[in-house]
């Protein structure tokens, strides 16, 4: 996290103190570093850029799943980035961001026929459908608009991510994508129905990924698939390998974003001039975590410091309703605290005031604290607002993103009015 650093003792991100934003819109609030996204998705259309010999036509669409704040999603639309997404509210999200519905691919397992509507009229570039029975939904949706449906399918290549259970995607038991013996079928249903346009393959194996031989093996799988699709005559136009490359939350060490797609790049090359005489065919990607992840921090206020025989707990105001990702997948977030302090560390438990024992961010770490101190808790910009609830009927916490020395409020803190706003009583 490298435009978060300590000046003079103080955790800065870019040129502006933690504390100074604390201080101008409280906490829980999460924190984004404008430099950082720049720099990642940068990472990705640099190395595409130097890598793709197909006139430099390479699409990174960004998981939208991941963070969907509208100022970072208008700020990758800017860059360039289309965007992936899971329902037709992250569709809308997109639109009022600015972006693109062409660059938009719909992914996802349970597409309702208002979400395939939804998409179908706002023109979006491809659905990645999942199943048989979601391929006659949509063939049936777009015959009654009088469109057609450019579609891929997700096949599942049965390739272990060796990540986490709930965030691996490619092994036979989980619920994406066909399955790859079942995949030529599929193709071929798709390829009869009428108000369908087979354009594209869709693999995404998993999340957290720290090394790119799974991602390489599950392409060398839908590479073969492709071949058999030929000799089919279905043509396919795009090869999307989805997203998925870890990052830094302790000491592991993802592999090079740069390294990995010379790596995707040239064995696509070889195989193209092998087999098609280097007829180009367009190669998509679906990063999201690599992205945002360690672009963003969530910044709480120590309430208590409460000591105990056995144990230490820092109590603080963000909570697992504001950041899921540790009582859900136990899941390490470093935690720093924003004020260098000279006195003893000790080992504490970082919980929050929900009514859970489950409601922890982080556990025995020594930390240099005083009640009232603020704590940073690291590598939150993926998955942390997305996942964020009204447990306890707790507002969401605020979002600000910080450009050098400016920063940004780009999303409210909810009052406690706006959580019931929608209900009613009994007359």
């Amino acid at each position: 996290m490298s435009h978060f650093s300590y000046q003079n003792g103080v955790l800065c991100v870019e040129n502006t103190a933690l504390a100074d934003i604390a201080g101008r819109f409280g906490t829980p609030t999460y924190i984004y570093s404008k430099a950082t996204l720049v720099e990642n998705y940068s990472a990705y259309a640099n190395a595409c850029k130097q890598n793709d010999r197909n006139h430099n036509s390479a699409l990174i669409c960004y998981s939208v799943k991941s963070n969907s704040n509208l100022a970072v999603l208008n700020l990758l639309g800017r860059l360039g980035s289309g965007f992936d997404i899971v329902s037709g509210g992250e569709l809308l999200r997109v639109i009022a961001a600015g972006g693109d519905p062409g660059k938009v691919i719909f992914s996802g397992v349970g597409k309702t026929r208002d979400e395939m509507k939804l998409a179908l009229s706002h023109d979006i570039l491809c659905f990645n459908v999942e199943s048989v029975p979601e391929l006659h939904r949509l063939n049936q949706v777009a015959g009654e608009m009088g469109k057609q449906a450019s579609v891929s399918l997700r096949v599942n290549p049965n390739v272990d991510a060796k990540t986490h259970p709930y965030i691996s995607t490619g092994l036979k038991e989980n619920k994406f994508g066909v399955a790859y013996e079942d995949a030529l079928s599929a193709y071929r249903t798709a390829a009869a129905l009428p108000h369908l346009t087979v354009t594209g393959i869709d693999c995404h194996i998993g999340s957290q990924l720290l090394d790119d031989a799974p991602l390489l093996e599950a392409l060398d799988k839908v590479i073969d698939l492709i071949d058999r699709l030929a000799a089919e005559n279905i043509q396919l136009h795009h090869l999307d390998i989805g997203g998925g490359i870890g990052i830094t939350y302790d000491d592991e060490r993802p592999v090079a974003i740069g390294d990995y797609l010379t790596r995707l790049f040239a064995r696509i090359d070889a195989w193209r001039t092998a087999k098609y005489q280097g007829t180009p065919i367009k190669v998509m990607f679906e990063p999201g975590r690599s992205i945002v992840g360690n672009a963003g921090v969530l910044l709480t206020e120590i309430q208590y410091l409460k000591h105990g025989a056995t144990k230490n707990f820092a109590v603080v105001d963000a909570a697992m309703n504001d950041l899921m990702r540790p009582a859900m997948y136990e899941a390490w977030h470093r935690v720093q605290p924003v004020m260098e302090r000279d006195v003893p560390a000790r080992t504490y438990d970082v919980v929050g005031p929900v009514c859970e024992s489950g409601d922890w961010l982080a556990r025995a770490r020594a930390l240099a604290i005083e009640q009232g101190d603020l704590l940073a808790i690291m590598s939150a910009g993926a998955y942390g607002m997305t996942m964020a609830s009204n447990y306890n009927t707790r507002g969401r916490a605020a979002e600000v993103m910080v450009d050098g020395g400016r920063v940004h409020l780009i999303r409210k803190r909810e009052a406690a009015h706006d959580l019931f706003a929608l209900e009613s009583i009994l007359p």
